[in-house]
């Protein structure tokens, strides 16, 4: 990072000077007298602010910093060393927030990263044991979401007699869930011993993980003629409980083929109401990777992308280990992980993530 960080600062010499520039031309009457020119300026103007004050402040404590060097390496007086030791170390920290807030402000905001998510966990290949690791992740996540504040809804699921989940959906709403959990898009592998195995062999399986940004109705257009709506009783667990009501509703988006069912709630409003909001989500998700894919196939980042096909993380119960793949992280604590202590690794991926972007501006 120390290396990007040299190769960064041209660049960010130059905003300076980009930033004084448009000062000067701002106070000048002519260019105040037109509208359009004043306000594109003002509008890069604003852009650059933050990053240069940031950038300013950095500077500024490594002038700081060079003075204090220089007072240890002259001064002989050992109670006035020992202060200026003591600065030194106030100045690195100053230093470090001061340049981690340039690098966050040099990359541009994700959008998506102040929405709320829809969460979906798919059991893969590994039969029932797949269902059963696809009911820890949810577990995992449920957790992870009371760690943060956030609320968490399941919105539809499908079970397993033995415990475990074929597939289910859920809402997660809260600040920052998308900025935080995008991470997790992908394909999460576990090894152990299932319950279902009586010769006590180590097997592999496999659970596919996808987290969408919730949209606003304004931005998905959901024609009446592109949805055709199946409505059906909701299953129950048998005998007097079975619910004979036709509340449950299966919704198929014709020209893409995408379907949302929904059947927890009591009332078919709303399970309508809830399926919609999975459409929606899911359709969003759908023209943003053909966007995606039509406009930057090879350039895409390899952290974040949410390819489903991409095995991202391993959990392995007999070395009581967890790695994810993407950046080479190995965590021997894999109870605290499965109970919703992902910090470690999310903040590993975001730094990754943001350096692989800050490397891409330099290349």
């Amino acid at each position: 990072m120390a290396d990007l960080w040299e190769r960064l600062l041209p660049r960010l010499t130059a905003f300076v000077e980009e930033y004084e520039d448009l000062h000067a031309r701002l106070a000048d009457p002519a260019v105040a007298q037109d509208y359009a020119r004043s306000r594109d300026l003002l509008r890069r103007y604003r852009e650059l602010e933050d990053l240069v004050q940031a950038f300013r402040r950095w500077q500024r404590y490594q002038r700081e910093r060079s003075d204090v060097l220089h007072l240890l390496e002259t001064e002989k007086d050992p109670e006035l060393r020992e202060m200026a030791r003591e600065e030194l170390e106030r100045l690195d920290h100053q230093l470090e927030e001061a340049r981690q807030e340039v690098l966050a402000r040099l990359i541009p905001p994700d959008p998506n990263d102040t929405r709320n998510v829809i969460l979906e966990i798919r059991a893969g290949t590994g039969g029932e044991e797949a269902a059963l690791f696809a009911a820890d992740l949810l577990r995992m996540y449920q957790r992870y979401c009371e760690r943060q504040g956030w609320r968490f809804q399941v919105l539809d699921a499908h079970p397993t007699d033995l415990g475990g989940y074929k597939e289910v959906v859920c809402l997660v709403e809260g600040p920052g869930a998308y900025r935080r959990l995008k991470y997790e898009s992908g394909v999460h592998r576990v090894q152990r011993v299932p319950v279902t195995e009586a010769s006590g062999r180590i097997h592999t399986s496999a659970a596919s993980v996808a987290v969408l940004p919730e949209v606003e109705d304004v931005e998905v257009e959901l024609r009446d003629e592109d949805l055709r709506v199946d409505i059906f009783s909701a299953g129950g667990p048998g005998g007097q409980h079975v619910n004979k009501a036709m509340t449950a509703i299966r919704i198929t988006h014709l020209p893409t083929g995408i379907v949302v069912t929904c059947q927890d709630e009591r009332s078919l409003h709303q399970n309508r109401r809830k399926a919609l909001r999975v459409l929606k989500a899911r359709l969003y998700d759908y023209y943003r990777r053909q966007q995606e894919e039509a406009l930057a196939r090879e350039r895409r980042a390899q952290v974040g992308t949410g390819d489903r096909s991409e095995k991202i993380r391993t959990y392995n119960f007999p070395q009581n280990r967890v790695t994810d793949h993407r950046i080479s992280l190995t965590l021997y604590r894999l109870e605290d992980v499965l109970d919703g202590d992902l910090d470690e690794i999310i903040d590993a991926l975001m730094a990754y993530d943001q350096s692989e972007k800050l490397r891409a501006m330099v290349a």
